[in-house]
């Protein structure tokens, strides 16, 4: 069955071809055009192109259709190009003519818009549930361990003190820049496109108002044009986003490698959360971390697939777009996968403790001597001087004090303010409106 269908059979070759993933990927989509198909025929009916006692029966229907899909039962049957088609086809062989009636004023173009932003929105709600999840487990390590030392470094030179606490919050606050990134793609995820057909609208009156209220959206796209243009728009900036998340991930799962090396020898995991080799039995691998090194720097490609996927497409749709869902859908498990698996590996972490006084990081406080030097009244700059001859000569004898006091410093983690700053992005979400429609149109 296709919804375009004139009775003139498609070579299988071209089929094929243009089907490609489509139905394997659609059922990625299934729960969501269910829910799209709920508003609409809701809407169809308070403008009377539906009879009411019409409606009913339909949306019993749906809700069982929205069941299975749920529960992993539902199928693209062969024959059946997509899921647009299947959910039309089971409707029609229950109910007959009535199931045939849910497609007017609107296309699959529009359909597929709305479904993708429907499943965008609950990937990006798991997202930053997990994400909150592993925020809270690096400000708990940070908390444990904020008297802990260790070497701070710049271009991998021993630099100055730094602390456990302080390395462990820094991934917790990029956390929360990456969810504001993320807060700003769900706006641009959270506005509905039903109702802009294949691009230019319907001769019908439909009330887009309506179905943007029933499926909890915060508005909608005016533009029909528009509307369609957002294909792919909204895949690209929501993988913006993600790679930002990627990129945080990516950056700890390195420096967990390098710290758990033993030249470093910084950090440890249980033994059951480290692989061995098959030739050297003293090996503790940090495979997890590599993999999720590796699984981040990928999803981090995501953004210029999808741009190279739209370029020089002008306005209306193309099936170019259809190519965007391969790399798109798949990406939310991956990278979610990712950050859970993290969050329970940092969760089991250990640290060494009174890693400074090993001999090879002496030199670690000679700021801190400039600047003590500084307080009793020598200039920065011959504080400096003084120091640099003592490390020359073998002279330099380190006070090993460390007295950071300003905000967000060694001695001053501000984890309160940290923790603050996130809340108010996760809060900025909103997620309870867009539950509260779903759930009463399901209800």
């Amino acid at each position: 069955m296709k919804l375009w269908d004139k009775g003139i059979p498609v070579n299988k070759l071209i089929e094929d071809f243009t089907v490609g993933q489509d139905r394997e990927l659609d059922l990625y989509l299934a729960p969501f055009d269910v829910l799209g198909s709920m508003a609409h025929i809701t809407m169809l009916e308070s403008i009377g192109l539906l009879e009411k006692e019409e409606l009913p029966s339909l949306l019993n229907e749906l809700k069982a259709i929205y069941k299975q899909a749920e529960d992993g039962q539902f199928v693209i049957e062969d024959g059946i190009e997509d899921v647009h088609s299947q959910v039309e086809s089971m409707l029609t062989e229950k109910l007959g003519d009535m199931g045939k009636k849910i497609h007017s004023g609107r296309s699959r173009n529009d359909q597929v818009l709305l479904d993708l932003k429907l499943f965008t929105r609950d990937q990006i709600r798991q997202l930053v549930d997990a994400t909150n999840d592993l925020f809270k487990t690096l400000l708990s390590q940070a908390e444990k361990t904020k008297d802990q030392l260790m070497p701070g470094y710049t271009h991998l030179q021993v630099a100055m003190p730094s602390s456990f606490g302080l390395w462990f919050s820094a991934y917790a606050e990029s956390l929360a820049d990456d969810l504001t990134l993320m807060q700003a793609a769900f706006k641009i995820t959270n506005q509905n496109p039903l109702g802009s057909a294949a691009g230019y609208g319907s001769s019908f009156p439909l009330d887009r108002q309506m179905t943007t209220d029933l499926l909890g959206f915060e508005t909608m796209n005016y533009n029909v044009v528009y509307a369609q243009m957002g294909r792919g728009k909204m895949e690209k900036t929501v993988s913006f986003a993600m790679a930002s998340l990627a990129a945080t991930l990516s950056k700890l799962a390195f420096d967990v490698c390098l710290f758990m090396s033993q030249n470093f020898g910084f950090v440890s995991l249980p033994d059951e959360l480290t692989t061995g080799s098959s030739i050297m039995p003293h090996k503790k691998n940090p495979d997890v971390f590599e993999l999720i090194r590796s699984h981040c720097n990928k999803i981090q490609g995501l953004p210029n697939q999808i741009t190279l996927m739209l370029n020089n497409l002008p306005s209306g749709y193309f099936r170019d777009l259809q190519i965007i869902k391969e790399v798109f859908l798949p990406a939310f498990e991956e990278l979610l996968s990712c950050i859970q698996i993290a969050n329970f590996a940092l969760g089991e972490m250990k640290i060494k403790e009174n890693i400074l006084e090993d001999d090879r990081y002496r030199y670690l406080f000679s700021v801190e001597d400039v600047n003590r030097l500084v307080q009793q009244g020598v200039p920065f700059r011959d504080a400096y001087i003084q120091v640099g001859k003592q490390i020359q000569q073998g002279d330099y004898q380190p006070s090993r004090q460390v007295n950071h006091t300003h905000a967000g410093s060694i001695g001053n983690l501000c984890l309160p303010e940290i923790e603050h700053k996130m809340k108010q992005v996760i809060d900025s979400f909103n997620f309870k409106g867009m539950d509260s429609a779903l759930k009463q149109l399901l209800h």
